[in-house]
């Protein structure tokens, strides 16, 4: 019996999508198909997806919004979790509390509606809520870990609260990669009236940043230093192997120019050795492989 099948007789009302493409939601554009994508539309639906799935021993993964994230090529047998229905959102005086397929877009819009500022430095991040707060999204010396009251996820199919502390923040990692999934996010933001002009600011900045298929940065920066600068430094800008290159403007972003995950993961490699052998520093992936 497929995948699609056992799953059908299952859950008979969650929405479902059949040799689901990553290449079509992921910021990257590459990648294969998975034999089945579903949607949950509740944190009680994705508990009792996940603890089928565990006991049926279906391999499966989570998706957000698709950055930072680099798919395999071909066609995987297993069942992509998505979180786009999981989009509510609450404020209570200066915090907020936001599911986890709400979007980074409507995070920053429903904030300044409320005039709760501090999430300005997350606009023009392609993310979800759920995405940001696995990968402690950021930038420079700000991190969803600066903002982050509680996270609600499920471990053993049960719902459980992680207190900041629990979360374990680093750069760009958390206990949320080691497959837990979360369902919601409450922040700690501040009353402002400065939130437009600091939104574009942001923005601005971010128009700098290299056009085309990218993770967004491939790298962790290296204790007080940047990974772009690395690269850089080493010769490797516009390093190139088959259609993906490291892009001219911003060392640290692989440009994707076909459809070939591992034109990605094999550029990936040559960039990581070769910084090794001239440096010494052997850089950490930021972007997450899946499934």
């Amino acid at each position: 019996m497929g995948i699609d099948t056992l799953f059908r007789e299952k859950f008979l009302r969650i929405q479902t999508e059949r040799n689901f493409s990553f290449a079509l939601h992921t910021t990257i554009g590459s990648g294969g198909t998975a034999a089945l994508a579903v949607s949950p539309e509740s944190e009680e639906e994705t508990a009792e997806v996940l603890s089928f799935l565990k006991m049926q021993k279906i391999p499966y993964c989570f998706l957000g919004a698709g950055a930072n994230v680099l798919p395999k090529d071909g066609f995987w047998d297993g069942v992509v979790i998505r979180f786009h229905k999981l989009r509510f959102l609450s404020a209570e005086k200066n915090r907020i509390t936001a599911g986890a397929g709400v979007t980074g877009g409507m995070l920053l819009d429903f904030a300044a509606a409320h005039s709760i500022g501090g999430f300005e430095p997350f606009a023009g991040i392609p993310m979800t809520v759920g995405g940001g707060a696995a990968m402690n999204a950021g930038i420079r010396n700000t991190h969803f870990s600066d903002i982050v009251v509680f996270v609600d996820g499920i471990v053993d199919g049960k719902l459980r609260r992680f207190s900041l502390d629990a979360c374990g923040y680093s750069e760009k990692n958390s206990v949320f990669l080691q497959g837990i999934a979360i369902t919601r996010v409450c922040f700690q933001g501040v009353i402002s009236d400065c939130i437009a002009q600091n939104t574009a600011e942001y923005l601005t900045a971010r128009k700098r940043l290299p056009k085309g298929k990218s993770m967004g940065c491939t790298f962790v920066n290296p204790q007080g230093m940047y990974a772009g600068e690395l690269i850089e430094k080493c010769g490797l800008k516009g390093l190139q192997v088959g259609k993906a290159h490291v892009s001219s403007e911003h060392a640290n972003f692989i440009i994707n120019d076909g459809n070939s995950s591992q034109d990605i993961s094999d550029l990936i490699e040559i960039v990581k050795e070769k910084v090794w052998r001239q440096t010494g520093i052997l850089l950490r992936e930021e972007i997450r492989r899946i499934p």
